[in-house]
C-alpha cells in the first residue's frame, strides 16, 4: 500500500467503489475499502446452490471498454483475468401466443427477423427506432454518461443540431408512448419499453430518451465465464495489486467531521479509520436517513434519492429443465405477459404484479450448448421498492413465476423453496437506506437524469460512487460513478494543498513490478 499519498477511504465494494479505489490507488492515494459483505460487488452477489454460486444480481456486461480502462490502469488487460463469451443472440424472447423472437444488434439480421416475425412494415419502423436510439446514444454519451453531471449546454447543443431526436425528448413523453408510436405490433413496443426496467422505471412512466439503452445493449453483451460475481473478484484482486487495504466483512458505522470536513470513517469494530476524503459507493439515501451518523442529513438534496426505484424479486437456484421450452433457452431469455397493465398497474400500488414479465438467465448456457445434470439459474420478477414482506408473498411471487412458466411449456426440477429467493425487504436489510431499491432514485420524469446526485456531496470530502449516483443504474454505469468520483477526490486534494498537481496524475504504468496473483494469473 502506498503510506505516502492521502488517505482515501471507500465505503462499498460495489463496482462503483471497487472502480473508485483502483483509479484512487493508481493516481497514488493510500487507499482503504471496506465491505460489510464477506464478498466483493454488491449487488453483483451470489447464492450457494448444488451447482455452484448462482448469480443473484447483474446478469451480462455491457460497455466492456469500461472495464478494460480500469485493467489497464495497471498495465494489465481484462482477457488475462477474466474469460468474456460474446453473446451473438442478445435476447431470446417468448409470448403468451407462442411467438418466438431473437434479437442479435445486427441491424440487418434484427429487421430480417423483425419482418419474419411481424411483417416488411415493422421491420421498416425498427430500422427507424434503431437510427433514433442510434442517435440518442451518440448525442447523450458524452454530455451525460462521460461527463461528472449531465451537462445542460452541451446536451441541448447535440439535440438542437437533430431534429429526428426532438420526438423521444418532449416533456411528457414516455417511453411506451414513443415505442407505440414507432410499432403497429404492441409486441416490438412491448419488447423494446422493457429497457425502462433495466433502469428501475416503469415504461409508462420513464422518458422516451431511455430508448437510447437498446443500442448500449447492440454494441456487444458479454457474460463472465463462472458468472458475474467473477468480474467483482477480479476487479478486488486487482485493487490489491495496486495497493489498496480491502477489508471484507468490515461494516463502516459513521463518517466523521472535523472542522466541517471529512476526517476519518469509524468501523463497526470501533477502530477508526482516518482520511482526507471517503467515497461512500452505497445507496446515498443511506445519508440521509443518517445511517452512516448525524450531520449528513443534509449531504444531499431530498429530490436527490427521492422517489425510489424499482425493486425486484429474485430467484437464484440450480436445478434441471423439463419440458418443450427447456431445450431452446439461451443465456437471456425474456417472457412477456399478454397483459401489461396488469403488471406496471400493481406496480405503480406497490403490489406484486398480476402477470409479470419474467426474465430467465440459463447462466451455465452463456458458452452455448446445453449442460448436463442441474444448471444454474436466475429469475427476476418486478418489484416495488419499500415493501415489506407479507406471509402471502413468497406463495404469490411462487405461483405467478412457476405456473406461468408450466403453461408455457417449461418445469424445473426440483422447483426452488423459500432459500432461493431474494425479496425487496431482504434487499433493504443488505443495503441498508434502499427501501430494496436496486437503482436507487427513481428514473421516471423528464427530468430525472438531472436530479440523480453527481460525485460530490453538500459535505467537504464525502463524495459519491454507485448505481444511486450519476451517470445511473448499470454495471458499466456504476464502474463511471467510480471515475467521476475519483477524478472529484483528485481534483479537490490539489486544490486544497494536500497533493501536488503532477500527484493527481500519476498513474500505474505497465512494466512495472506488479507480481503474479494467485487467482488471476500473471500481470502484464
Amino acid at each position: 500500500m502506498n503510506r505516502d499519498g492521502p488517505k482515501v477511504v471507500v465505503i462499498g465494494a460495489g463496482m462503483g467503489g471497487l472502480a473508485a479505489a483502483i483509479r484512487l490507488a493508481a493516481q497514488g492515494c493510500a487507499v482503504t475499502l471496506v465491505e460489510a459483505q464477506a464478498a466483493p460487488g454488491g449487488k453483483m452477489r451470489t447464492l450457494p446452490s448444488p451447482a455452484g454460486p448462482v448469480d443473484a444480481g447483474p446478469t451480462v456486461l455491457t460497455l466492456r471498454d469500461v472495464f478494460e480502462n480500469l485493467f489497464s490502469l495497471a498495465g494489465e488487460r481484462l482477457e488475462d483475468h477474466l474469460t468474456l463469451l460474446p453473446q451473438t443472440t442478445l435476447a431470446r424472447h417468448w409470448w403468451p401466443d407462442g411467438s418466438q423472437l431473437d434479437l442479435t444488434g445486427d441491424p440487418d439480421t434484427d429487421a430480417a427477423a423483425i419482418a419474419a416475425f411481424a411483417g416488411p412494415a415493422e421491420a421498416r419502423a425498427f430500422r427507424r427506432f434503431d437510427r433514433l436510439a442510434r442517435d440518442l446514444h451518440s448525442a447523450f454519451e458524452a454530455p451525460v454518461m462521460q461527463a461528472p453531471k449531465p451537462d445542460l449546454a452541451a446536451i441541448l447543443k447535440a439535440t438542437l443540431a437533430r431534429p429526428a431526436l426532438w420526438p423521444a425528448l418532449l416533456p411528457g413523453r414516455s417511453l411506451q408512448g414513443l415505442l407505440r408510436g414507432q410499432f403497429r405490433d404492441p409486441r416490438l413496443a412491448q419488447l423494446f419499453a422493457r429497457y425502462a426496467t433495466y433502469v428501475g422505471g416503469r415504461p409508462t412512466h420513464a422518458p422516451g430518451v431511455l430508448a437510447l439503452i437498446w443500442r448500449a445493449e447492440a454494441a456487444g453483451v458479454w457474460a463472465v465465464q463462472g458468472g458475474m460475481h467473477r468480474l467483482a473478484l477480479a476487479l478486488a484482486d486487482l485493487a490489491r495489486r495496486l495497493g489498496v487495504d480491502v477489508r471484507l466483512a468490515t461494516p463502516a458505522r459513521r463518517v466523521l467531521r472535523q472542522g466541517g470536513r471529512i476526517s476519518g470513517v469509524q468501523l463497526a469494530s470501533g477502530a477508526t479509520l482516518p482520511c482526507a476524503a471517503c467515497v461512500f459507493a452505497g445507496d446515498p439515501a443511506a445519508l440521509t436517513a443518517g445511517h452512516l451518523g448525524e450531520g449528513l442529513e443534509a449531504a444531499l438534496p431530498p429530490k436527490a434519492t427521492q422517489p425510489r426505484s424499482l425493486s425486484a424479486w429474485v430467484w437464484s437456484f440450480a436445478a434441471i429443465p423439463e419440458g418443450p421450452l427447456a431445450r431452446d433457452l439461451i443465456h437471456h431469455n425474456v417472457l412477456f405477459p399478454d397483459d401489461t397493465d396488469r403488471e406496471f398497474g400493481p406496480l405503480g400500488r406497490g403490489e406484486m404484479p398480476e402477470t409479470p414479465t419474467l426474465y430467465i438467465c440459463a447462466e451455465d448456457r452463456a458458452g452455448g450448448g446445453h449442460p448436463q445434470g442441474p444448471e444454474r439459474f436466475e429469475i427476476i420478477v418486478n418489484a416495488p421498492s419499500g415493501r415489506p414482506d407479507q406471509p402471502k408473498d413468497f406463495a404469490q411471487c411462487h405461483a405467478r413465476t412457476f405456473q406461468t412458466l408450466r403453461t408455457l411449456g417449461l418445469t424445473f426440477s426440483p422447483e426452488p423453496g423459500p432459500p432461493s429467493l431474494t425479496t425487496p425487504a431482504m434487499l433493504d436489510k443488505l443495503f441498508p437506506g434502499s427501501g430494496g431499491a436496486i437503482y436507487g432514485r427513481s428514473p421516471e420524469g423528464t427530468f430525472a437524469a438531472f436530479a440523480r446526485p453527481p460525485a460530490r456531496t453538500r459535505v467537504p470530502g464525502l463524495y459519491l460512487a454507485g448505481g444511486g449516483a450519476h451517470p445511473g443504474a448499470g454495471v458499466p454505469m456504476a464502474a463511471l460513478s467510480g471515475k467521476h468520483a475519483a477524478e472529484a477526490v483528485m481534483s479537490d486534494l490539489v486544490s486544497g494543498g494536500l497533493i501536488s498537481a503532477s500527484m493527481s496524475g500519476r498513474t500505474a504504468m505497465p512494466g512495472g513490478t506488479l507480481t503474479r496473483s494467485p487467482t488471476t494469473g500473471s500481470a502484464r
